[in-house]
């Protein structure tokens, strides 16, 4: 591979192998990977320290584009980003100089219950009231003063109030705003590159005669027979292919207008059409079908989902304090009615549609799979534990009566969400989480690199600094000699018992990077790694909060509003089969093409 990159460089030249920064970096990643494996083959594998993994990221960056413009994205957002971190920064440093001012050491002990648990010294006032800008030690921090005088609330809720609701919610909207103009630029060059090689191909067939002079006029227009021949060439997926050829006009020759305007279906997604509905000579089936069809006929197999799923609810809030064998069986009985009735609903639908035309729902394919999965445990049920289930404390098979069950509840339950097909504000919000996970994979796969940077970084630094207790009688005699320690007080990590948090191996360490994303309860790990490691541990959790909880969470918030307003805008007429009709063309180009045609200066 690394022979192809280096005649890749030789053949573009010295001058624009020097401008090609990936591709300069991509060699460095191979020769340092290549370096590092040497070293340890010499030393039999028994180092700790591999450089290489933190460069396998790169590999995964280097080869989607989207990525690239999204890191491009990023750097150039950076620099508003700083200007509002630099002023939470100031921030913090004033809020904490007024903090150490007001709740200073004084001589009678009994006032000093501030002073002595936040306010010590100034790495703790800072880190005290860090947490406090993200709430998770809210109110505890302010609780001894607050005991004392009631005033001293104003401080932290003034901190609170400018900090976490105003600076943090500001950060939201300049991130909002910033990355998605340099997101639309970058969209933007995108497309205008494609005009552009489309407009070359429209000027190529030009060239090569295939051209008709407009009389009076100076534009030039194309055969159509020549634009199907070359769109019979190009390789293209074919419903893309198929998609431009009925977009071909019935005329004999073809403007570059026109032929620019034939490409707009690369933006969208495969429309399915659904199949027509059998035909049947039988005047009851007609009817059957009518009814079948019917919106009345969904409505009442919601309805009857609903039912089912609120005795399921009702019955495990009866028997929430029985154990499996004191539970009755009238739960088993009202799951087979139902079933029965999800299998009838299943065959006349199948009966109105056609087998195709029942596939050819996204809803009936979920109703469909989870019902026969019903159908065979419930048949298994039967099979095995006969009626009326007399034999529950005896376990047949792979699983028990009660675990059998208990996964047909899950999928009742889980079949419920059929609903969300049939209402049209569910119908859009889901379809924008779809939406989400098909164009936000860039970043999705960017914030894995992120991750996977910091697990091993984390893995590095931190593995083995906290051991758990052996065992219970190890631990309790600790508690009784410990007891006064402050490694023991309430809200500690070892009070928590968070031993499962730790940085012992790569899956415990993405769970706890995860838990600080989250932010609830992060000062607790950064406490406990602060004691057992040294102070400058800070430096990686702050780091670590910095870039995936202010600036990462607050730019998934700011995409999923921009996806949803743009989806929520052209929906106000639609009804749910539009909604799901028009989810094929939603793409990150069209999110951006009313903010194109509102800037054409930017794309000429």
């Amino acid at each position: 591979m690394i022979k192809v990159y280096i005649f890749q460089s030789y053949l573009i030249g010295w001058d624009e192998f020097r401008k090609t920064k990936w591709l300069i970096g991509y060699i460095l990643a191979i020769a340092a990977s290549i370096i590092d494996w040497t070293l340890s083959l010499s030393m039999l594998c028994e180092e700790t320290l591999r450089i290489r993994r933190l460069l396998r990221p790169f590999f995964l960056l280097q080869n989607s584009s989207l990525m690239k413009k999204t890191l491009k994205c990023l750097k150039r957002t950076l620099p508003e980003m700083a200007s509002v971190i630099l002023l939470l920064a100031l921030h913090l440093c004033l809020f904490t100089m007024f903090g150490m001012l007001l709740f200073a050491k004084t001589e009678n002990p009994e006032y000093n219950g501030e002073w002595e648990s936040y306010f010590r010294d100034l790495p703790t006032s800072l880190s005290s009231l860090l947490v406090l800008l993200t709430t998770a030690n809210n109110p505890d921090v302010m609780i001894p003063a607050y005991s004392l005088n009631r005033g001293y609330s104003i401080f932290f809720i003034l901190f609170s109030v400018f900090g976490t609701y105003f600076l943090m919610n500001l950060l939201t909207a300049i991130i909002y705003n910033q990355f998605r103009g340099y997101l639309l630029m970058s969209i933007q060059t995108s497309i205008h590159r494609r005009r552009l090689g489309i407009q070359a191909a429209f000027v190529v067939l030009c060239c090569h005669g295939h051209t008709k002079r407009l009389t009076g006029e100076q534009h030039e227009q194309v055969q159509v027979a020549a634009v199907l021949e070359v769109i019979q060439r190009v390789q293209m997926k074919s419903y893309y292919r198929q998609a431009i050829i009925k977009k071909i006009p019935a005329d004999s020759c073809m403007t570059g207008e026109a032929f620019q305007r034939l490409f707009e279906e690369l933006d969208k997604d495969q429309i399915k059409e659904h199949p027509p509905k059998p035909e049947y000579h039988q005047l009851y089936l007609q009817r059957l079908q009518s009814v079948v069809c019917h919106y009345s006929v969904t409505v009442l197999g919601n309805a009857l989902a609903l039912a089912n799923v609120i005795c399921i609810c009702t019955v495990l809030v009866l028997d929430s304090e029985k154990t499996v064998t004191e539970r009755d069986d009238y739960l088993e009985v009202i799951n087979c009615v139902f079933i029965l009735f999800y299998l009838l609903e299943m065959a006349l639908k199948n009966i109105a549609l056609g087998w195709r035309g029942y596939l050819s729902y996204k809803s009936n394919i979920f109703d469909g799979m989870l019902t026969i999965l019903l159908l065979m445990l419930q048949i298994s049920i039967f099979a095995t534990y006969k009626l009326p289930f007399f034999h529950r404390k005896e376990k047949h098979g792979l699983m028990s009566l009660w675990e059998m069950v208990r996964l047909i509840n899950m999928l009742i339950v889980f079949r419920f969400l059929r609903i969300i097909s049939d209402i049209k504000l569910m119908a859009l919000v889901a379809s924008t989480l779809v939406d989400l996970v098909k164009n936000l994979r860039a970043f999705a796969g960017i914030l894995v690199v992120v991750y996977y940077v910091y697990a091993v970084l984390g893995i590095w630094l931190f593995q083995g600094a906290i051991s758990p207790p052996a065992n219970d009688s190890i631990f309790n005699s600790t508690m009784e000699i410990v007891s006064a320690n402050y490694s023991m007080e309430c809200g500690t990590y070892e009070q928590l018992e968070y031993w499962p948090n730790n940085f012992d191996d790569f899956a415990s360490s993405l769970v706890l990077l995860y838990n600080i994303m989250v932010v609830n309860n992060w000062h607790v790990f950064t406490d406990a790694y602060t004691r057992y490691t040294t102070e400058w541990s800070k430096v990686y959790f702050v780091s670590w909060w910095l870039i995936s909880s202010v600036m990462w969470v607050n730019l998934f918030i700011a995409l999923i509003l921009e996806n949803f307003t743009y989806r929520w805008d052209h929906s106000h007429a639609f009804t749910v089969v539009d909604v799901e009709r028009t989810a094929y063309q939603t793409s990150v180009q069209l999110m951006f093409r009313e903010s194109m045609s509102r800037n054409p200066q930017r794309t000429s």
